[in-house]
């Protein structure tokens, strides 16, 4: 099988690595230099491929040669130009898969697809999601464009926030003051979950559907920042009272029943690589 990955990064490389010690040829791309170099280490032949409303690559053909693609390119958010041309970028990605003949895509979207309210959410992922943010609206119009070509298979996998290794969401909080939805859950997912869900998907060829990929465990915001500062030495982060309760909860009850999938990393509380 061939498995080309657009956007071979911090998910997509590992995810490629794990591919490739299963068998399949993997093939990557990137948008560095110093990236290029990397994967081709690794083994895994790969492109400098650059896309706006088209694909900028007059040299890439093999690697459009593939049986899936990995479609693994984030939106942007905190670009609003770029992500306002993401749309454009998704359909320039579109048409080199029917121009090649690629059978299957494999779209990492994204939980912010769901509303910010609403407490479960996503039992059924289905039905339609009501995005609270820009991105998440415009990521929902790029999972129906894939979703409604008849030229090609498209499983969508809505990723949670991704942490593991050398990314902990800590991070990002440490030493904040006076921040808002304390009593937000968080909606996680450990980087090992994320290739082996992935993997999953295609070992068991599950085509044309749409998974929430979250954790089990949903501790608060509060609880969740103030306790990994702790464990990993970060200043804790302060919050405000929070009244609300009816927060968006993501389930992932259709991906664990669908695939029989255990998490490798269940709770997000725990100590984790």
């Amino acid at each position: 099988m061939k498995i080309s990955i657009l956007g071979c990064g911090w998910l997509g490389f590992p995810t490629g690595l794990h591919l490739q010690k299963k068998g399949a040829t993997v093939k990557g791309s990137t948008t560095s230099e110093e990236k290029l170099e990397k994967l081709k280490k690794a083994g895994i032949d790969s492109w400098l491929i650059h896309i706006t409303d088209q694909v900028e690559c007059d040299t890439c053909n093999e690697f459009w040669d593939a049986d899936i693609l990995y479609l693994n390119i984030p939106p942007g958010r905190s670009n609003k130009q770029k992500l306002r041309q993401y749309p454009g970028r998704i359909q320039a990605v579109e048409n080199k898969v029917i121009e090649h003949g690629i059978d299957w895509v494999i779209f990492a979207s994204s939980t912010s697809v769901y509303n910010k309210f609403g407490g479960l959410t996503g039992e059924d992922e289905a039905d339609p999601a009501h995005a609270s943010s820009e991105s998440g609206r415009i990521l929902l119009r790029c999972e129906a464009y894939l979703q409604n070509q008849v030229q090609f298979d498209t499983t969508t996998i809505r990723f949670g926030g991704l942490y593991g290794y050398d990314r902990h969401p800590g991070n990002y909080l440490a030493g904040k003051k006076d921040l808002a939805d304390a009593n937000k859950p968080v909606n996680l997912i450990h980087r090992d979950d994320c290739i082996h869900i992935t993997d999953q998907i295609i070992e068991q060829n599950i085509r044309n559907d749409i998974f929430n990929a979250v954790s089990d465990g949903h501790p608060t915001r509060k609880e969740f920042y103030q306790s990994v500062a702790s464990q990993f030495g970060f200043e804790a982060p302060t919050f405000l009272p929070d009244e609300k309760s009816d927060y968006r909860v993501v389930s992932n009850q259709k991906l664990k029943k669908t695939l029989n999938y255990q998490f490798l990393y269940p709770e997000p509380m725990v100590n984790t690589p």
